[in-house]
């Protein structure tokens, strides 16, 4: 059924369809509608049996989470940001416990500085934690992943962090498709846990582990990661059947068949950078995009096969690895054949800032002459950089970088008293 609506709806109606048995939730922003929304079907009786819990923290949040699918039952969160971060522990025991719980991130800016809009560094600071990544386009891939996810995280008992962008597409009114539930069980069988907590076969979960066993048990959570890679193309292809539409995978390509230069990314940002490739082309430029949609477990050979063919690639990344640059451009340069030299990372959109077809167009055009730097800012004010910079040179006590920054610009800082 054809349906305009909110991202965080659509995603709400997506799990609801999944029928999950525990939602836990802290409400941070740009994740609370969704969660708003569990919660007010679970009131009227709409989803259930399912128990909604009010949680403390996200710490609480994901502790009750491992809880609940510990006992058996298909359990559902949402985080953001620093919420993401609150409950990083759990992350990692969720992990490691290989629970099949499915949360959504709404991807936001973690601090400090506070900052409320979307960039990656949340989900990409958890990228070793153990859980399977996946990364939404839009408003309709972000639905279907999370059908996708449930399947994918109990027939490998690992979690599924399904990552849409905050307040881009969380926040956005648009066309989707919302299926029936007859669709969704027909593509996601009744939940059967690997593991469970049964008084009438006593087991042990989450047992101390020494040297003598500790590696084989981490080797063995990669291991189930690499599994996923071989699922995710075949049940693509079955969801597309049951459906009626492409959603998911690993990767998906945007006219690269001929393209001297490919674009690397991820989420809703592709949207912008196929309309500037739309354009380039028409002015006979030789250029293409790669989308990542599943971030890890890494695509390595597809990644690998998408950029064979391709003389420089460029990775346009919401994140920031400080003191290096790229953390997506990393994996891409370990995953392509030719020189780690033609691959330029790309750091835009950090806190929010927009990344316009017009800067995108410069640059790929800088790309495509051989004058991209290794690692570029787009969009930086270096003017603003030095200024700082001359401060801290001049004396000693030149005041936190955030509040220059604001003052400079003329901006007034929020007050406190």
């Amino acid at each position: 059924m054809l349906k305009q609506t909110e991202g965080s709806a659509a995603v709400a109606e997506a799990v609801a369809l999944c029928r999950p048995e525990v939602i836990c939730a802290y409400p941070i922003s740009p994740q609370t509608h969704i969660v708003e929304a569990l919660g007010r079907m679970v009131t009227a009786g709409r989803l259930a049996p399912c128990e909604f819990i009010n949680v403390e923290s996200e710490f609480a949040a994901m502790s009750v989470a491992i809880g609940a699918s510990a006992a058996g039952v298909r359990a559902y969160t949402a985080t953001a940001s620093q919420g993401l971060l609150f409950m990083a522990e759990a992350v990692y025991n969720a992990a490691g416990l290989g629970l099949p719980i499915v949360m959504t991130v709404a991807n936001r800016a973690i601090g400090a500085p506070i900052n409320i809009w979307n960039d990656h560094s949340d989900a990409l600071s958890q990228r070793d934690c153990g859980w399977i990544q996946l990364f939404a386009e839009d408003n309709q891939e972000a639905l279907d992943l999370h059908i996708q996810a449930f399947r994918l995280a109990e027939e490998l008992s690992l979690p599924v962090m399904v990552c849409m962008d905050g307040y881009i597409l969380t926040h956005a009114y648009e066309q989707v498709d919302l299926p029936t539930q007859e669709q969704v069980d027909a593509y996601l069988p009744p939940y059967e846990p690997r593991q469970v907590l049964d008084p009438a076969s006593p087991i042990s979960i989450g047992a101390m582990v020494g040297p003598e066993a500790f590696m084989e048990v981490r080797y063995l959570a990669h291991a189930k990661q690499k599994q996923a890679l071989e699922l995710m193309p075949s049940w693509t292809d079955e969801f597309k059947r049951i459906f009626g539409r492409e959603s998911g995978g690993l990767t998906h390509t945007y006219r690269i068949e001929d393209a001297d230069t490919v674009v690397v990314a991820l989420g809703s940002v592709l949207g912008t950078i196929k309309d500037t490739i739309d354009g380039m082309r028409e002015q006979g430029v030789r250029i293409g995009a790669l989308g990542i949609t599943c971030f890890r477990p890494w695509p390595t050979v597809a990644v690998r096969r998408a950029l064979a063919d391709a003389k420089r690639i460029v990775v346009l990344e919401k994140s920031l690895a400080v003191g290096l640059g790229g953390i997506v451009s990393n994996n891409v340069a370990a995953s392509y054949a030719g020189s780690p030299d033609l691959v330029h990372t790309v750091i835009a959109g950090l806190g929010g800032r927009a990344i316009t077809r017009a800067s995108l167009h410069q640059m790929f055009g800088q790309a495509v002459e051989g004058r991209l730097e290794p690692v570029t800012f787009l969009d930086l004010d270096h003017a603003a950089v030095e200024r700082v910079l001359a401060r801290e040179r001049e004396q000693r006590r030149s005041g936190p970088i955030a509040e220059s920054i604001l003052r400079d610009l003329g901006v007034v800082g929020a007050r406190i008293g």
